[in-house]
């Protein structure tokens, strides 16, 4: 299903010429000539704060992006489940968040989809809760996630499948960041966390010794992408337009670079 969604909106890049690219629309905007865009920043690499300034991949990306819109980015930084909320409302013009695409959110919103990636289990160095990955080792462990994310969809999974097997059950954990989370399990009150996979690479990288991953890379062809209202189709073709221009000129590649994110997750082959 996830394939289908990424796969429905992925736009052959020989079909679009630089003259059709990207053209902001002309109406149903927030503020005319401005891409309001919503985003959680607390999901490194893609989105976080650093020095109090908004960075990471997603935040490169739409910059490069309204570039060829010739359009001026405007962020609103949220927690993540009020993000859904507020483009239907009107309050944003797009959703720039790394948000997974589902099919829960897909009849919410439309997707343009722009990377593909996995997840992992992270645990405290030592794995003291001798958790092997997503599997019955979690039976009767707490695992923290982000409120609204899809770790959290995939944690109360687990917890079914444990009271399915008359297991003990998955506390899951929700926190407003995915610092909150990683804070509880460095602290002890967690045992797990899910993370993207170079969400998990980085902080492993930043924090040395303290959390290690278990069992293998999980749900690896998990597409995300940028949100817009259903049925906003000037704007799905200005974002495409603009993308393909992006990923043609070679900013995509370059980003990914800058970011250490492996080739493997683009969908633009």
């Amino acid at each position: 299903m996830l394939r289908k969604l990424a796969s429905a909106f992925i736009v052959p890049l020989g079909l679009v010429h630089a003259a059709m690219a990207a053209e902001l629309p002309k109406s149903g905007l927030v503020e005319a000539g401005v891409l309001t865009y919503g985003v959680a920043a607390t999901f490194a690499p893609f989105e976080f704060q650093k020095d109090g300034k908004l960075t990471g991949f997603d935040i490169d990306f739409i910059e490069a992006i309204s570039q060829k819109l010739k359009a001026k980015p405007a962020p609103m930084n949220m927690e993540f489940k009020g993000l859904i909320p507020a483009l239907q409302g009107g309050r944003l013009d797009i959703i720039n968040s790394a948000m997974y695409m589902n099919p829960a959110r897909a009849e919410q919103v439309d997707f343009v989809p722009y990377m593909k990636i996995g997840n992992m289990v992270v645990v405290q160095a030592g794995n003291a809760a001798k958790i092997t990955g997503r599997n019955e080792t979690l039976c009767g462990k707490t695992i923290a996630v982000t409120l609204g994310g899809i770790q959290e969809s995939q944690a109360r999974a687990d917890d079914k499948n444990c009271k399915d097997k008359g297991l003990k059950s998955v506390d899951v954990k929700t926190f407003p960041t995915a610092q909150d989370s990683w804070l509880n399990l460095r602290q002890g009150r967690a045992d797990a966390v899910y993370d993207s996979t170079p969400g998990a690479a980085k902080v492993l990288d930043e924090l040395p010794g303290i959390f290690e991953t278990v069992g293998p890379e999980f749900e690896s062809n998990t597409s995300i992408g940028i949100a817009t209202r259903k049925g906003d189709e000037a704007m799905q073709a200005s974002l495409k337009a603009a993308i393909a221009e992006v990923v043609a000129d070679g900013t995509y590649k370059g980003l990914l670079a800058k970011w250490k994110l492996p080739a493997s997750v683009s969908i633009f082959n």
